[in-house]
């Protein structure tokens, strides 16, 4: 079982477009890039052991393509969770689609107990 050490959270809109997909790759993004995530090293791991759990609450969850999030890490074994959350904002002046806000909890470990054999 992986340890979370490290946990990130963002947020990521689809202004006009409606885009579920969009928004969660902005938000996901937005988590990255708040952080240099070296854990690998401090604990003496290689970057494709680290297990990434990814959870993305929009109102739509159905509406994101999970294999677009997936591309956005270079390494790492990764796991999303899609969950009715976030936001969309009507824009009464506008027909059409809404605005879409994702937000994520994006959470880095390793497999501890194998480390230790």
């Amino acid at each position: 079982m992986a340890e979370p050490l490290l946990v990130e959270f963002g947020m990521g809109t689809s202004l006009r477009r409606g885009d579920y997909t969009q928004a969660a790759e902005r938000a996901l993004r937005d988590a990255l890039w708040h952080n240099s995530i070296n854990l690998a090293e401090l604990f003496g791991f290689g970057k494709e052991d680290m297990r990434i759990t990814l959870r993305v609450a929009v109102q739509r969850p159905d509406l994101v393509d999970v294999s677009v999030l997936e591309r956005v890490f270079p390494y790492g074994q990764v796991t999303v969770e899609l969950v009715r959350g976030g936001l969309d904002v009507l824009r009464p002046e506008e027909e059409g689609a809404p605005t879409v806000m994702a937000n994520v909890a994006l959470s880095v470990g390793f497999d501890m107990e194998r480390r230790n054999d």
